[in-house]
């Protein structure tokens, strides 16, 4: 009986597979609309727990935590103030902390961030489920010593995007401007240009975006420089620069990585309530759940436009049944006439209904799958996000669900209807 109640009403929507194609397509649709929001929700969260991992503490100026979290991770917004050498020296040298990574921002290379750091950086930085950076080409740079030739000062390691947009490889000079400048006739620094000597591999996070250089070599362009701007007559050749002190007097925020993470919040007083340091010295996790608390309501708004997107598709596919259901009439009395009962008319329309919505789902999901999968490239590159697998949006596969099996039930509507027609009414050709 289900056999033959299958071939009837996939028969009878090929008889109608005009209008039913369109019914499809919005299915299909309202599907991708639904899946797709999970997707890019969930994948950016991804992609900002895999920025720091590994990180238990930010330290840096007293400032908000997202703000903190934004700038110093994400390269988003600016730091008002920065922190004290002399702090992350201290840090450094704590027995409860594994690693401590400086952070120098204030620069920019043609748009992308320019990070000073120090050259453990590229040992001790972890992302995702816990990765090292890798190379893919090249090697990284030295920390500058008293001794080592001025050379030394001017390498550059370069994320993968930069070197892949950009059409860098080792061995390329670069010139670097101040500020956050995206364009510019001149660079800034461009008397004191750095050689590429390494290209990181890809990693889905803002490394990918960012020129490294070390500590030494951010101030070495500014030892001409006074308050943001060069000093006039003060022109000091790249090969001169060895004689100042290059030591830096502030970087703007550290990451912290604790032997033991029981004593992170510990730590964490220790550090804000410092006298003369106005520290701020957050959570990561902690300030990524506030920042999707922040965001919450954009989301739910995004939600909520995709769920009347599909009701109104169940809606539509509900509407054309019933209209369509007087152009049927005939159809369904010659079914009744040759021993179809009401019952059997009943369910007929019930399965048309069900298979229009799940195929137009399943369809969906191939088609998001099919999508998502040729834009992961894409995507990683212009946004830094690393689009998650179909199989984690457990959110957007209910969603889908519940879309469905909506869909499935409003065809009792039109079954109904059906169901209560009298056999005279679709033979009696006055009544159609």
């Amino acid at each position: 009986m289900i056999k033959t109640l299958v071939l009837l009403a996939s028969k009878s929507a090929w008889s109608r597979k005009g209008s039913l194609l369109l019914l499809l397509l919005s299915v299909i649709t309202s599907t991708c609309l639904l899946m797709g929001i999970d997707l890019a929700r969930q994948s950016a969260k991804a992609s900002f727990s895999n920025a720091v991992a590994g990180t238990d503490l930010i330290v840096g100026a007293q400032t908000s935590p997202v703000s903190l979290l934004l700038y110093s991770v994400f390269r988003i917004g600016q730091a008002t103030r920065n922190v004290p050498y002399a702090e992350f020296e201290r840090l450094e040298q704590d027995p409860r902390v594994k690693s401590a990574l400086p952070i120098a921002l204030g620069d920019s290379y043609r748009g992308f961030a320019v990070v000073g750091t120090k050259a453990a950086y590229f040992d001790q930085f972890l992302y995702g489920a816990r990765q090292n950076l890798q190379l893919g080409q090249g090697r990284v740079f030295e920390d500058y010593s008293v001794g080592k030739p001025a050379s030394v000062l001017f390498e550059a390691v370069l994320g993968s995007e930069v070197a892949k947009q950009l059409a860098h490889s080792v061995g390329d000079k670069i010139a670097l401007s101040h500020g956050m400048q995206i364009q510019q006739n001149e660079p800034s620094h461009a008397d004191k240009p750095f050689t590429v000597v390494g290209v990181l591999k890809p990693t889905g996070t803002p490394v990918d975006q960012s020129v490294h250089i070390s500590l030494a070599g951010m101030e070495a362009i500014h030892v001409d420089w006074a308050a943001g701007v060069p000093v006039p007559g003060a022109d000091i050749p790249a090969e001169l620069v060895t004689k100042f002190n290059l030591k830096p007097k502030s970087v703007t925020a550290v990451l912290v990585g604790l032997n033991n993470r029981a004593g992170v919040f510990r730590l964490q007083r220790e550090l804000e309530n410092r006298p003369n340091a106005a520290l701020s010295a957050i959570l990561p996790g902690v300030a990524l759940s506030t920042l999707w608390q922040t965001v919450g309501l954009v989301e739910r708004v995004l939600l909520f436009v995709a769920a009347l997107v599909a009701v109104v598709s169940a809606l539509g596919l509900t509407s054309v049944m019933l209209v369509t259901l007087a152009q049927r009439r005939r159809e369904l009395a010659v079914l009744r006439s040759t021993g179809a009962g009401p019952r059997t008319v009943f369910g007929l329309l019930c399965l048309e209904s069900a298979l229009v919505m799940w195929v137009g789902v399943a369809l969906g999901l191939v088609v998001l799958g099919l999508v998502s999968g040729l834009l992961t490239p894409w995507v990683q590159s212009q946004f830094g996000l690393q689009l998650v697998s179909m199989y984690e949006l457990n959110t957007g596969l209910l969603a889908v669900l519940a879309f469905a099996a909506f869909g499935s039930v409003l065809g009792v509507i039109p079954a109904m209807q059906a169901y209560r027609n009298q056999l005279q009414d679709g033979l009696n050709p006055k009544l159609n």
